[in-house]
């Protein structure tokens, strides 16, 4: 989020711009347009990247999956924004969380099982991500939902050679390490970053606090923490269950209004 504040009861928020759309259009598209396992490389660094700071802040995102992963730009290709966190959760060693949520071909096993949610869950979904993104094919997925959970609680997996041809082994060993159905024994995100087959993407010693550090100025002062609080509370507490067409329509003008003049930055 840039600028964000509230005026006249109207909640207002700049988004930064993701042109490219959802990675799943590519994960879907001929081999011509489809992500090189460079590609890949780079963008699940990137992902990992950000999932290294939700969970060094005890937070889970648990809906990991081509549709939330979006774009910069696509041609040439962008960097990634991870969205929609209307299922993460705040985990810690204190309270257990058990919900069974998520998107059914990359839900973990823990989650079918009612066993508690952890960083580790996110992990799952990377593992099935990684796997979408080099070849195009989802993993666990059954003609139907319970032959899809089935699959996933059995870890019933396959690497055929026709679908792995001409990527490597490191990449396969990097999918391997999150697809276990223990999820203490997956690799956590700071582990993931050093493995053989992403240290090719990995920042330069003297960059590396620009790649683990999220800007400051812009993320964790008491003052902006403030205001996100106040912005959180407001939209809690709004009375969602009584907004009427009238109020949507006004809010979808000023949206679009907004867009009009700053189109770089409102998706």
């Amino acid at each position: 989020i840039f600028p964000y504040g509230i005026k006249d009861h109207t909640l207002i928020f700049v988004f930064c711009s993701a042109a490219g759309g959802e990675i799943f259009n590519q994960c879907v598209a001929d081999q011509d347009e489809a992500f090189t396992e460079k590609d890949v490389i780079r963008l699940i660094c990137q992902i990992l990247q950000g999932v290294f700071y939700l969970h060094r802040n005890n937070v889970v995102h648990l809906d990991l999956k081509p549709q939330n992963i979006l774009l910069t730009s696509s041609n040439p290709l962008g960097d990634i924004r991870i969205v929609d966190f209307g299922l993460s959760r705040h985990v810690d060693t204190i309270k257990e969380v058990r919900e069974i949520l998520g998107t059914p071909e990359y839900v973990a096993p823990e989650v079918l099982s009612y066993e508690p949610i952890s960083t580790a869950t996110d992990m799952w979904s990377i593992g099935v991500l990684t796997y979408v993104m080099l070849t195009g094919i989802s993993p666990f997925l059954g003609d139907n939902k319970q032959e899809t959970f089935l699959n996933i609680s059995k870890v019933a997996i396959e690497y055929p050679q026709e679908d792995f041809e001409g990527i490597s082994e490191q990449a396969i060993d990097f999918i391997k390490s999150l697809l276990i159905k223990n999820p203490r024994k997956r690799a956590r995100a700071d582990q993931c970053l050093k493995h053989a087959w992403l240290i090719s993407c990995q920042e330069p010693e003297s960059q590396k606090d620009k790649t683990f550090e999220p800007n400051e100025s812009q993320v964790e002062t008491p003052e902006t923490t403030e205001k996100i609080m106040l912005l959180a509370s407001y939209a809690v507490h709004c009375p969602c269950r009584e907004t009427i067409e009238a109020d949507l329509k006004s809010v979808r003008n000023q949206f679009t209004a907004l867009k009009e003049i700053h189109p770089e930055v409102v998706c």
